[in-house]
């Protein structure tokens, strides 16, 4: 028996077969009326293959599989009595040099817990409850909706210290994270990489299982109530995804059949030196077909709201992290990747045609053009693409001493000039809060006041300036030390009054956000925002407004980056009437000074920056302020 037809073949080696997990790897299944399990794997290098396992005491002549006759390389067998949790794996003797190894299958749909390394034959059924979220999930996923993402490493974000400081469960956390995520008012939570991979450190991002959650927080049905979960609480789940390399261990893809069959057999295309890691040959027709499979896999069978893909950057340029002579060019004697250009194309096509209702995002570090264009006008179809631009400038200014702040003003203002050339995601990630690098608030400058004003500043400059939001867990509540993923976040520094005021501010942003189009409508258009006054580089100030699509939806932010409170600051507006201070950071129960506008300004017809209304502003310390004019 197959589950694979002539056409299967026929898509697969032409790289158009994108359902490949419905094929390939282990299926239960009925055979003349015994029930057992269908194995299918891509080995086609291999002179013999055999599945090995806790039914057949891990015999690698007792269960042999037959080759295709269709020149695919694919082997494949039927196996009888056995079923869901039979531990697996695939024994191939390569036709050269002998080779042998045993392998994990690629599209396995759970593997055992590292540091074990066997497959497991699993079945993915699951009575879902989230049909509401899904049927409109299409308004919270669109590109004119808020975005506050809240990134989340499971294994870190809360711990049981009474139990030898051990992970929390999928099921365990779903209650847990949902509550915490709604009552602080992000709309999605983004997991680093769940795939399964060996090496607890890599935070994810070595993979070996494509189509399997990890099993150190349970099986897969627990994975998916815990997006199920999300999902009937409102909140989005965007996975990060790793098409661009993969590890060395044995187990994995790497030499898979004593040949390089998922990476470049090169080095020079195929090894990746910054990560000890194997580079995928984008080019192959069955890799990319597997990939794409991977990607729309999560979105089919763990009704996936977003897929963010890693180190884009690494994909793109030939030469990535590497120095002369240590590359190959491609056809034209170019840097360009065309190979992985042309997969997170059809990755992107394949993804938005068939569910339109997700998002795509690109880790993507350089000046690469129209990486969120559509595919049709000559982009590379991302939904939206991570500002690192602005994550850089930002951090670094925020991290210079309030004194000296007026030099790098450009640093502030630098971003507007490029905001609208993508579809901008502003991301203070967990990339920024380790390997020395510090905490959010440990980069602030200052006493312990001046570093949690600063904090507040930065998290209401991001959510005034133009783009979709995205935190780090910990940053929230201002975490003194870096991000472990071998401790918990450290809850109890709500303890003490200026953590609680970070997150109570967060909190507010975050609600605040939510309820004002003028924040994130038009996000992605200029028309969405305006500067009031950009020059004050010797006050390190910056004033600008946003806007939604209804011209009464209109906010003012002023920023006021300095320790030194500002009186009787002068902001021309376009209308009169009274501008309510909205928030404040400087407020009393976020731990600031109180300095503020006793709940706002009544215009006064007076001609200030162009505008024939002007406010004259208290601005607080170390401080930003948001306006809403009635």
């Amino acid at each position: 028996m197959s589950f694979l037809t002539s056409h299967d073949i026929y898509l697969f080696k032409q790289g158009s077969h994108f359902r490949l997990y419905n094929k390939l790897g282990s299926h239960v299944t009925t055979l003349e009326g015994v029930q057992g399990t269908y194995f299918a794997v891509w080995a086609p290098n291999a002179e013999y293959v055999s599945v090995i396992g806790d039914f057949n005491g891990w015999n690698r002549e007792s269960h042999p599989l037959k080759i295709r006759e269709d020149e695919s390389g694919i082997w494949e067998g039927f196996i009888a009595g056995i079923g869901p949790g039979t531990l697996y794996k695939y024994h191939i003797i390569s036709r050269y040099n002998l080779y042998r190894v045993d392998k994990g299958d690629p599209f396995a749909f759970r593997w055992e817990t590292p540091p074990k390394t066997a497959s497991m034959v699993w079945d993915l059924s699951y009575e879902w409850a989230d049909k509401n979220w899904m049927e409109n999930r299409y308004k919270a996923n669109a590109l004119e909706a808020p975005w506050a993402i809240y990134e989340v490493h499971l294994g870190s974000w809360r711990r049981v210290p009474e139990e030898g400081n051990r992970f929390l469960t999928y099921r365990e956390i779903a209650p847990y994270l949902a509550d915490y995520v709604r009552e602080m008012g992000f709309t999605h939570v983004e997991f680093l990489p769940i795939m399964e991979h060996p090496f607890y450190g890599s935070w994810g991002y070595q993979t070996v299982g494509y189509f399997a959650p990890t099993s150190r927080y349970g099986t897969p049905q627990d994975f998916m109530y815990l997006i199920d979960y999300l999902h009937q609480n409102g909140i989005g789940v965007i996975l990060d995804w790793v098409p661009s390399h993969f590890p060395s261990d044995e187990h994995g893809l790497v030499y898979f059949d004593g040949t390089h069959l998922y990476e470049h057999a090169d080095p020079k295309k195929g090894y990746h030196p910054d990560w000890n890691s194997y580079i995928f040959n984008h080019g192959r027709n069955e890799v990319r077909a597997f990939l794409i499979s991977s990607a729309l896999f999560w979105l089919d069978k763990y009704h996936i709201d977003g897929l963010r893909v890693d180190a884009v950057a690494s994909m793109l340029y030939l030469d990535y992290s590497r120095k002369e002579g240590e590359w190959i060019p491609n056809v034209f004697g170019g840097r360009e990747n065309l190979e992985a250009i042309s997969f997170l194309k059809r990755f992107n096509e394949m993804v938005y045609g068939e569910y339109p209702d997700v998002q795509t995002i690109a880790e993507e570090s350089t000046a690469w053009p129209m990486v969120s264009k559509p595919v049709y006008i000559g982009g590379l179809g991302f939904g939206m693409k991570w500002n690192m631009g602005w994550m850089h400038d930002t951090l670094k200014y925020m991290s210079t001493d309030p004194i000296f702040r007026k030099y790098h003003h450009n640093q502030l203002t630098f971003s507007i000039w490029y905001a609208f050339s993508e579809n901008f995601v502003l991301p203070l990630s967990h990339d920024e809060v380790v390997h020395g690098k510090g905490s959010l608030i440990g980069k602030m400058p200052g006493d312990e006041w001046q570093k949690n004003a600063n904090l507040r500043l930065l998290f209401g400059y991001m959510y005034g300036h133009p783009g979709k939001k995205l935190l780090f867990m910990g940053g929230e509540i201002g975490q003194w030390p870096e991000w472990n993923h071998e401790e918990s976040i450290e809850w109890h520094v709500l303890d003490y009054p200026f953590h609680r005021g970070v997150q109570k501010w967060v909190q507010d942003l975050n609600h605040f956000y939510r309820t004002e189009p003028a924040l994130y409508e038009l996000d992605f258009r200029m028309e969405g925002f305006e500067w009031i006054d950009f020059h004050d580089w010797e006050h390190s100030i910056i004033s600008f407004l946003r806007k939604g699509k209804t011209t009464s939806d209109l906010i003012l932010v002023v920023c006021n980056f300095t320790p030194v409170p500002r009186q009787n600051y002068l902001i021309g507006v376009p209308r009169g009437g009274f501008w309510k201070e909205m928030l404040n950071s400087d407020a009393d129960f976020y731990g600031g000074s109180g300095v503020g506008n006793a709940g706002g300004v009544e215009a006064i017809p007076h001609m200030v920056f162009g505008r024939p209304y002007a406010l004259s502003l208290t601005l607080p310390p170390l401080g930003v302020l948001f306006f809403k004019s009635s």
